[in-house]
């Protein structure tokens, strides 16, 4: 049986069949699926007009907005000070120590000092036993004798015309040698009596009376208690700004936390290429009571500070051209200013060439930030002016 009526898909509400023109219970089924095919087709027709008229509006309000600035955060470089403070760790040592160590072997007669006596200087600390180097030193002096005679003789028979020159030039030389040997027993019968060099205490005691001890064998050590000084091992980036005669603290653990004034003494020119440091002697003068040599310190001493321009170390940048930083302008824009760092200490940084005080510089938002792009400030660090004290960091 022929369909009541053709249709397209969808099908125009003009043909849709009613209830009227076909049979209820053969064709109701296909009714419901026509109706609910229209209600679809328009309802997509629908969700893409407002899709259309969502985005032109978007476009629209886009374009009034233009591209998202860059944004970035500044901070503004002053003029100041960076003073290097240094802590440091070491050992309290003597200035003047004195090994004494015998120049003639032999055997020991005299040993009176011990640890901790106090000497003053020349006095008699060391006696070797000198019987053959007086009886040698008594030879001597008889062939010095003898030679005297003989040169004055032959001196006389060379007037009279009855000694050769000759014979006159090899008395005088015999003359020599006997009196340089007279000197030759007495230096050595000198070294056989060892006294202080200078005025301290004892500190050490390395010998007994009657050991028989060989050439230059360590014998006793003395010290001058009342100069004691340290050695620290300080930053090359601090060396340059030390100087000698500069104050500085010493604090003595065994004494407590009160520092003692001190003083630097010494600055030695080479640096431990290992460590990049270099050895500073600093002079604890006068040395408090109870501090002795091997006792470890504390020495905290502060660089002369220049003044210079100082910007916070986070604005520093480097490339394959060198050290540089971005600095902010009037009109929005940022400039690359080639810079030249100095001495760095905790957040700031000296800047010796390049920068300005005043200048602003930008410490956050590098990314694809590049010369001349127009930035947008959001905040604001604080100045990297300030002076003061910082620690070493390393």
């Amino acid at each position: 049986m022929q369909e009541p009526f053709p249709f397209a898909y969808p099908p125009p509400l003009s043909v849709i069949p009613t209830a009227a023109m076909i049979e209820p219970s053969r064709h109701r089924p296909r009714i419901v699926a026509i109706l609910c095919s229209r209600l679809a087709w328009v309802s997509c027709v629908a969700a893409l007009i407002g899709l259309a008229g969502c985005g032109a509006k978007t476009e629209e309000k886009g374009g009034d907005k233009g591209p998202r600035p860059h944004l970035v955060e500044l901070a503004e470089a002053g003029s100041g000070r960076l003073e290097y403070a240094a802590d440091r760790a070491g050992s309290l040592r003597a200035l003047h120590q004195v090994r004494i160590v015998n120049q003639e072997e032999g055997q020991i007669v005299e040993l009176s000092v011990r640890e901790g006596d106090r000497v003053a200087a020349g006095q008699v600390l060391v006696r070797y036993d000198d019987r053959i180097a007086r009886a040698e030193l008594d030879k001597a002096l008889a062939a010095q004798a003898q030679a005297e005679a003989d040169f004055d003789r032959a001196r006389r028979l060379v007037g009279e015309g009855f000694l050769s020159a000759e014979a006159m030039s090899r008395a005088e030389t015999a003359r020599e040698l006997a009196r340089a040997e007279v000197r030759l027993s007495r230096a050595r019968l000198s070294h056989l009596t060892l006294t202080a060099p200078i005025a301290g205490v004892v500190s050490q005691r390395l010998v007994e009376a009657g050991d028989a001890t060989a050439r230059h064998s360590h014998l006793l050590t003395v010290i001058d208690p009342r100069r004691l000084v340290t050695d620290v091992e300080v930053s090359e980036l601090a060396l340059p700004r030390l100087r000698v005669g500069a104050a500085a603290r010493v604090r003595i653990d065994a004494l407590g936390s009160e520092p003692y004034s001190g003083r630097v003494l010494r600055i030695h020119p080479a640096l431990d290429p290992a460590t990049r440091g270099g050895r500073v002697e600093v002079l604890l003068e006068p040395a408090p009571t109870g501090a002795r040599p091997g006792q470890y310190c504390r020495v905290t001493f502060a660089t002369e500070g220049y003044e210079q321009v100082i910007a916070p170390l986070a604005a520093l940048q480097r490339d394959g051209a060198g050290e540089f930083m971005f600095v902010y302008q009037d009109d929005g824009s940022v400039r690359r200013a080639p810079v030249t760092s100095g001495l760095r200490l905790a957040d700031r940084v000296e800047i010796l060439h390049g920068l300005e005080s005043g200048a602003r510089v930008v410490v956050k938002g590098f990314l694809e930030l590049a010369e001349g792009r127009k930035v947008k400030p959001v905040g604001e660090a604080g100045t990297g002016a300030a002076a003061g004290k910082s620690p070493e960091g390393a």
